[in-house]
């Protein structure tokens, strides 16, 4: 059931109704029956690893806090031997689930990639595994639980149906964000009571969230499926437009994701936390992976990086840390070897920018020489607004860079696609038409521009820190239903029954 559906309109107000129609006490039993029934749209078989995962990390957490009491108490030697013997093997079990139905086929190609060098007869494999929807987001929500309670920052929670809401709560059960146990886990202990602000605020969030998919993310795919589906015959600068529409298509579809999960959430007075900050105002690739997929960059951050040492072994640790980081990152994204290469790009980045800033430090002194000698006076060229606008631009073409393996999918496609960016210079493509030969029609470009410009506009705020749902609901009631009448007109003219629309599927459904 995807979001962007007239199935998912009609379901969501019979949830929220029946859901504050029903004693606090027993609220989350709805909502668990709710959200197996949301997963069960897709594949109704694939609700036994959803299933497997939450009792196997149950179960291991209520042996974790068992095992920790009698340390507290001191009444059984090897306790902690027990303990960590019980949270390695939970881990190694889901791990090993989501490797086979992920990576199974990924690792079999390479193996027979090396035995065919080898002269060795590959392993022949005939059967498809289907990727389960959501695999990879709840089993980092679950593992994440797991070492919350192995670490002794969280309870171990004893309710097995409430524990199991909050590993499938339907609004960020496929695509995140992945949430902490510390807010989601605490949410559903306490159960809010009916509030029309909510009420107002989280549909006011479906709503962008719909436009931000269904206008820009929906629209831009066509120019950029029609690109990189035949770069040979659209080379050098359609690459170009196509990898920075697919920027903007990916950012649009993922936040569109997330933002229509927190509007849901929000009805039922469950605050879930904002996947992004307005990452392409950011003004380094490091700044940009703190405001781009937060709940994911925070999760490698607190479970993988600090744990491999962090910064705290070194500066040649800690840029290899990185580095391992985002190429984990890139595999967790996708089983091929162009992902891994996207992340690994991103890593070079910040080692790169760790490298310059090292340098800037120890020539900081000459610098200010210089510019006493030409003259320079007042705020550093970065605090400029130019300095500010190059960095911003700079970042943001560097990102789009690396999606375009992202995006390309599989290293040969990326390597064809690289070849013919660079294999002829029409930059008159932009001005004499023939971007309309693209898929979309003239007004549906210009109305994909203008859509892409309220976008900006929205996060120029954000990234100032206002909230600007929050602003929006404070105006007065003219401006606040002509917004909303304009959402709604967008959505259904150029989304719903729009030139050329079809309903598409979220990217990060596939991950």
């Amino acid at each position: 059931m995807l979001f962007n559906t007239p199935q998912y309109i009609l379901f969501l107000p019979i949830v929220v109704l029946v859901y504050y129609c029903l004693p606090k006490k027993i609220r989350y039993i709805w909502l668990l029956i709710t959200s197996y029934y949301f997963y069960m749209q897709w594949n109704p078989l694939y609700v036994t690893l959803l299933f497997s995962c939450t009792f196997l990390t149950y179960l291991c957490g209520r042996l974790l806090a068992y095992f920790s009491a009698q340390d507290d108490r001191k009444a059984e030697a090897g306790s902690d031997t027990k303990k960590k013997f019980c949270f390695v093997v939970c881990i190694l079990l889901n791990l090993g689930i989501l490797g086979f139905f992920k990576y199974f086929q990924f690792g079999l190609s390479i193996l027979n990639r090396l035995l065919s060098f080898a002269h060795i007869g590959e392993i022949s494999w005939d059967y498809d595994i289907l990727l389960p929807v959501g695999i990879s987001f709840y089993t980092l929500q679950a593992l994440g639980y797991l070492i919350d309670v192995y670490r002794g920052d969280i309870y171990a929670e004893k309710n097995f149906l409430r524990y199991a809401l909050f590993v499938s709560f339907f609004p960020q059960l496929v695509a995140g964000p992945i949430e902490r146990s510390q807010n989601l886990l605490e949410q559903l202990h306490t159960p809010k009571s009916f509030s029309y602000e909510n009420i107002r605020k989280g549909a006011l969030l479906i709503l962008y969230g719909l436009f931000c998919k269904m206008v820009i993310a929906d629209r831009a795919a066509i120019i950029v499926d029609t690109v990189y589906q035949d770069s040979a015959t659209y080379p050098g600068f359609y690459v170009v437009m196509a990898t920075i529409l697919f920027s903007i298509q990916i950012y649009c579809d993922f936040y569109g994701y997330s933002t229509i999960a927190r509007g849901s959430a929000l009805l039922m007075g469950i605050q879930l936390m904002d996947n992004f900050n307005a990452p392409y105002y950011a003004r380094s690739v490091k700044e940009f992976w703190r405001r781009w997929h937060i709940s994911l960059s925070g999760w490698f951050r607190d479970y993988l990086y600090i744990p491999l040492g962090g910064n705290r072994k070194g500066k040649l640790r800690k840029r290899g840390n990185l580095l391992v980081v985002f190429a984990v990152s890139g595999l967790w994204h996708g089983a091929s070897l162009a992902f891994v290469c996207w992340g690994i790009l991103n890593g070079v980045y910040q080692v790169i920018e760790d490298l310059a800033e090292e340098i800037k430090e120890r020539t900081r002194g000459y610098w200010q020489k210089w510019q006493q000698m030409i003259g320079e006076k007042g705020e550093h060229t970065e605090q400029r607004f130019s300095g500010k606008l190059f960095r911003m631009i700079g970042t943001f073409l560097l990102v789009s860079f690396a999606w375009l393996f992202f995006r390309a999918g599989e290293l040969d496609v990326a390597g064809e696609t690289l070849t013919n960016l660079f294999r002829v210079n029409n930059w008159t493509i932009f001005f004499d038409g023939s971007l309309y030969e693209l898929g979309v029609t003239q007004n549906g470009l210009n109305v994909l521009f203008g859509a892409i410009a309220l976008l900006f506009v929205v996060d120029y705020h954000k990234y100032h820190g206002k909230d600007v749902a929050d602003v929006f609901l404070r105006q007065g009631w003219w401006f606040r239903v002509l917004g909303i009448m304009g959402l709604l007109f967008m959505i259904l003219l150029y989304g719903c029954y729009g030139e050329m629309y079809d309903i598409q599927q979220f990217i990060y459904f596939q991950f």
